[in-house]
């Protein structure tokens, strides 16, 4: 099963489409999920086509553009590191492919995680190498720490797994951007999920950052608004190596099901909860921490557990491609999203004919087709051939359609359901 559903924001920020009428964030509503249902917002609006577009230049065009990356390297979320960066690879192989006046170099960073200083040490590293966008970081905790640095010097931040609601409004310069959609949307999916399986309580033991209490709260939401109870929500912070209270708490209260809202933190609290007598078929995880523990759980642990991850049934072309640029690929969690995210910003060069980062920032939404115009194009070199020609257009990638919105956040997004097997290794259930 996999949830589809299209939301809308403004903020005034973002000045180049001071012409688009937009709504504000669409209600959510999960419907006949049992069977393999779908979201639909009450009500949403598609971008206006007011005539606002930027201009395009036709025309050859003889480009460099240098991007870096903060992406996990080391830190509670190294796991999404190897396919973000494969992603991100995979998008520079084929634009420089494609030989269309634009080659890209790109520079990798660690991100590390919020106990660490490493994020800003990449940031200024990179900055010194006047890049002209930064990819990452994953954790949302993580880019909060250097949003300032990076759009202060006018460089474009552009996230492919930052899903905290707190990006939406933020004072940006013009210059956030994201692939990933808002914790508002998985956790709908993920308290309903939990509902429709037939719990009437839940605990929640839960991250204490952006990421972690956000998703939680509209998770919570969700829940209780299908008639569920939460009974016990535990909060840890990052770096925390002893659990006992907040298992104990869950374990007392007794719910039918726990949603671990965690990083890599779920190696240690997972076992420990089955281990005190907790059934691992009534955990639920989250893009956060589904994961492969077949190297790390006993068999059998988490069978029958289910999970959330944002993003699409790739294509078997797609998972072939990235396996090329790295073959020790055992997930693609947000993958596809970093590979859209640099295909976006070198797009939105071409677009402008410069590499200036204020030049990028302002073509972005629009090359998503967020201004309501455009040929809808799936590669990079039919997109290039058009905007050589001065023609407009509206990129869908590997993550979807994603159509940036005003404030950089994709208005459009899937949601896959996903279910552990006795070798503890998931596979999407729909």
């Amino acid at each position: 099963m996999s949830v589809f559903a299209r939301a809308t924001g403004s903020r005034s920020s973002r000045t180049a489409w001071t012409g688009i009428a937009i709504a504000g964030v669409s209600a959510l509503l999960l419907t006949a999920c049992s069977t393999g249902g779908t979201t639909t917002p009450e009500e949403s609006e598609e971008p206006a086509d007011t005539g606002d577009a930027l201009e395009i230049e036709a025309g050859e065009r003889d480009l460099t553009l240098k991007v870096g990356t903060i992406l996990p390297q080391s830190g509670t979320l190294a796991f999404l590191g190897p396919p973000e960066e494969a992603g991100v690879a995979l998008a520079a192989e084929e634009i420089n492919e494609a030989d269309a006046g634009i080659q890209v170099e790109v520079v990798y960073r660690d991100s590390g995680d919020t106990t660490t200083d490493i994020a800003t040490v990449s940031v200024t590293d990179l900055l010194s190498q006047d890049v002209s966008a930064i990819i990452g970081a994953a954790s949302s905790g993580v880019s909060f720490t250097v949003i300032d640095q990076i759009t202060s010097a006018g460089v474009v931040h552009f996230s492919p797994a930052n899903t905290s609601p707190d990006f939406t409004d933020y004072e940006d310069n013009g210059l956030y951007f994201r692939t990933a959609p808002s914790d508002k949307l998985q956790g709908e999916v993920l308290g309903n999920l939990i509902a429709e399986d037939g719990a009437s309580t839940l605990g929640l033991l839960v991250l204490n950052d952006p990421y972690g209490t956000g998703l939680a709260d509209f998770t919570k939401q969700a829940f209780e608004a299908a008639g569920g109870e939460i009974v016990a929500e535990e909060l840890f912070n990052t770096g925390d190596s002893n659990f006992d209270a907040q298992l104990s708490a869950i374990n007392a209260a007794n719910p039918d099901a726990v949603a671990v809202i965690t990083f890599d933190e779920a190696k240690v609290v997972v076992p420990a909860l089955v281990g005190a007598g907790y059934p691992g078929d009534q955990l639920y995880f989250v893009d956060g921490n589904l994961a492969d523990y077949s190297a790390d759980f006993a068999p059998g642990l988490v069978a029958g557990a289910k999970g959330t991850l944002p993003g699409p049934e790739l294509e078997a072309s797609f998972e072939d491609r990235m396996l090329e640029i790295d073959p020790d690929l055992d997930s693609y969690s947000y993958g596809p999203e970093s590979y859209d995210a640099l295909m976006l910003i070198a797009l939105a060069a071409y677009a402008a004919n410069s590499t200036a980062g204020e030049d990028i920032g302002a073509y972005l939404q629009q090359v998503s087709g967020g201004s309501g115009e455009g040929e809808t194009v799936t590669t990079f070199a039919d997109a290039a051939a058009l905007l050589a020609e001065g023609e407009q257009i509206d990129f869908d990638g590997a993550s979807g359609p994603i159509t940036l919105d005003e404030n950089g956040d994709p208005t459009e997004a899937t949601i896959g359901i996903y279910e552990y097997a006795d070798d503890n290794t998931y596979t999407r259930i729909g």
